[in-house]
């Protein structure tokens, strides 16, 4: 299958890598010169535990002049959707589809406005990668794949693609709730990326302080009632889950308290934002996110 990665960043770069090696017709594309040079001179260097690979992947700064792609995964930052579909339409015919992987709710929608219906399949990935350079990253973490139709059925094009992905050694099952499943990883999001990002610390120690695991509690709760009022029921106790989550993955520092490290714009508008938007329309209080939100707005200011 002739696949296009939008947005080359370390979740890109991880999932158009492990896609090349078994065999299929990859590239990466993303506007970071620097990160595309080091990819084309040298291969992509892939760190995991204490081992490095070269990967000899193609990456291009644009689609400008690229044959038409079967698949075009979208791995940009939430901000960056409405550009980076606009950026693919070359690349894109009427058999092309495309896949969201990202982080937040609210980019299928801006896919659709612009590649049109029925052409978008919904995903969220658990697998953690960290951009260590230009042309490098680390495989931080593997973690189960979810893909699914909007409309929950299971098409012929979603079996391919899971197949695709497990063969690749992304463990991908297909979802037939996949609102469901995009609300459950939102709300872990929601209750480890904005305090870390805060507090300066890395996941597991939210949960050292009375003050963090009371705050993590009310921003999970909060998101917990609008899933709720838009008829998403968790069946697993998802404060629990959280936590076990962010024990589990501890020693990591989430993407957003990245972001604030290297003073970049964070997600935080498709995360803690996202249900703000969403708890307006139902009426309900989500004064903790909108405090989060508000505080990381601030901080983007005044870089």
């Amino acid at each position: 299958m002739k696949i296009a990665i939008m947005g080359a960043g370390a979740m890109g770069s991880l999932i158009g890598a492990l896609l090349f090696e078994h065999g299929e017709d990859v590239i990466l594309i993303d506007p970071w010169e620097e990160h595309i040079k080091k990819i084309n001179d040298n291969g992509l260097v892939i760190e995991s535990g204490s081992k490095k690979r070269l990967v000899p992947i193609k990456a291009f700064s644009g689609p400008k002049s690229l044959e038409k792609r079967d698949l075009v995964i979208f791995l940009v930052k939430s901000y960056d959707t409405y550009q980076a579909a606009k950026d693919a339409l070359p690349i894109v015919d009427d058999n092309t589809f495309a896949l969201t992987l990202q982080n937040g709710v609210g980019n299928v929608e801006i896919l659709e406005s612009i590649l049109g219906k029925g052409r978008v399949i919904v995903g969220t990935t658990s697998h953690g990668a960290t951009l260590l350079a230009p042309g490098m990253i680390r495989h931080a973490g593997k973690g189960p794949t979810y893909i699914g139709e909007i409309n929950g059925t299971i098409s012929n094009r979603i079996k391919e693609i899971a197949k695709i992905f497990n063969n690749a050694g992304i463990d991908t099952e297909i979802s037939s709730q996949m609102e469901k499943v995009l609300w459950r990883k939102l709300i872990i999001n929601v209750g480890i990326n904005g305090l870390t990002a805060l507090t300066g610390t890395r996941n597991g120690q939210l949960l050292k302080f009375p003050e963090t695991i009371y705050l993590m509690e009310k921003l999970i709760n909060e998101a917990l009632e609008v899933a709720s009022k838009k008829g998403i029921e968790f069946e697993e106790d998802m404060v629990k889950t959280v936590k076990d989550i962010a024990e589990l993955t501890r020693e990591n520092r989430s993407s957003m308290g990245q972001d604030i490290d290297r003073k970049k714009r964070t997600e935080i508008d498709a995360i803690n934002g996202a249900v703000i938007r969403e708890a307006e329309k139902f009426g309900v209080n989500v004064d903790v996110n909108r405090t989060i939100t508000y505080l990381i707005k601030t901080i983007e200011k005044n870089y």
